[in-house]
């Protein structure tokens, strides 16, 4: 007769070894399934296999089969599963369904639906009573509107789960200090809701910079400076303000044209380059004119500015135009304004106008990489 601590031993590792084979041809069951119906690849579902843990293939039935009748592709399904396999875990008529109803209902459906939640499939996760509503309703009263906290979702679908109490209000009160009007706050949001993701202390710092480079607050420009600083590095303002520099401005001309317009701070430094070699070396302006209407580096040089200068061009050669131009009137004016002033008034003088400028935007339009042309 074996000693007790023999018998023990193998009856240990009977229990071990029972286990084991449990454990192994569970995970087998979740890899089968992950392969089978997600369509993950065997490495990928290997991987995700040890973050989910199921024992039957019912649930994770209901969600798959949910996801396809709300419009979701095998593709975007697979995805949405191996970013977050938690989802499988979740009860389908209890937990998605009412989400996705909800969304279905504020104007985000079928193939919007399934491309939006796919690119971010936490929001599945996050409690339509605790997070998501409250979260929606928030936003509704701020943009006045619910269709933008919609459309905003659509772009940037993690604004419905920012924790509104400890990341969004404390930041909205930093504006509100200002006096910022609670339109250019919603502003400031649509364009770019990972505002909330910024640390108070990084918020404050900005918002005081461009108190003190004498932005009125009260003012559109407040918020987009906001933005412009918030989107670059100190190492990538002061290059880009080297780039206008190079190009002939001053740093105090620099600092008024941002004013005038955040934008220009915005664009890249190729872009600054091409424009202003284009209008000081081309079109013969000088630097300290350019630098009063910076909105003209934000245009597109292919589609815009080079087919409306070389109207102004041929008008200049026949003399039928001054060489000081309005720049409003020239580059930033609507399409149709500009055909009134500088093509249809010189129909008789000019015949080849209009068909020298169609055959430069057709032109334009054609294969392209450069970023100015955007």
């Amino acid at each position: 007769m074996g000693s007790p601590e023999f018998g023990q031993s193998q009856k240990e590792l009977a229990l071990t070894n029972s286990w084991s084979s449990s454990s192994s041809n569970q995970q087998s069951f979740i890899v089968s399934y992950l392969i089978n119906s997600i369509g993950l690849s065997p490495q990928s579902a290997l991987s995700v296999s040890k973050n989910v843990n199921l024992k039957s293939p019912e649930k994770p039935d209901k969600v798959i089969n949910l996801f396809k009748k709300c419009g979701f592709t095998q593709t975007q399904i697979s995805s949405l599963i191996s970013r977050s396999p938690s989802l499988l875990l979740l009860d389908a008529e209890k937990i998605l369904l009412p989400k996705l109803e909800f969304f279905e209902a504020k104007g985000i459906s079928g193939p919007e639906m399934a491309k939006t939640l796919t690119s971010f499939p936490r929001i599945l996760a996050a409690s339509l009573a605790k997070q998501i509503i409250p979260s929606y309703d928030f936003f509704s009263n701020l943009f006045n509107s619910g269709e933008k906290v919609i459309s905003v979702t659509q772009r940037f679908p993690d604004i419905l789960t920012h924790n509104i109490e400890k990341l969004v209000s404390p930041k909205i009160d930093i504006l509100r200090e200002h006096r910022v009007p609670n339109s250019n706050i919603a502003k400031l949001v649509t364009l770019n809701p990972r505002v909330f993701t910024l640390s108070l202390d990084r918020l404050r710092e900005i918002v005081e910079k461009v108190v003190e480079m004498g932005f009125d607050s009260s003012k559109v420009t407040f918020v987009l400076a906001v933005y412009a600083f918030m989107t670059m590095s100190e190492s990538t303002w002061e290059s880009k303000v080297d780039a206008y520099k190079k190009c002939g401005w001053s740093e105090e001309e620099v600092l008024k044209a941002f004013q005038r317009n955040p934008w220009c701070m915005m664009h890249s430094k190729e872009k600054v380059t091409a424009c202003m070699d284009f209008f000081i070396n081309q079109m013969g302006w000088r630097p300290c004119v350019l630098a009063k209407y910076p909105a003209i580096f934000g245009l597109s040089l292919k589609k815009r500015v080079v087919p409306r200068c070389l109207v102004f061009q041929v008008l200049l050669s026949k003399r039928l135009v001054e060489k000081e131009v309005s720049f409003n009137a020239l580059l930033l004016s609507s399409e149709e304004k500009f055909l009134q002033k500088f093509i249809a008034p010189y129909e008789k003088e000019g015949p080849e106008l209009l068909k020298l400028y169609r055959e430069k935007l057709d032109l334009s339009n054609g294969p392209h990489s450069d970023e100015e042309i955007r």
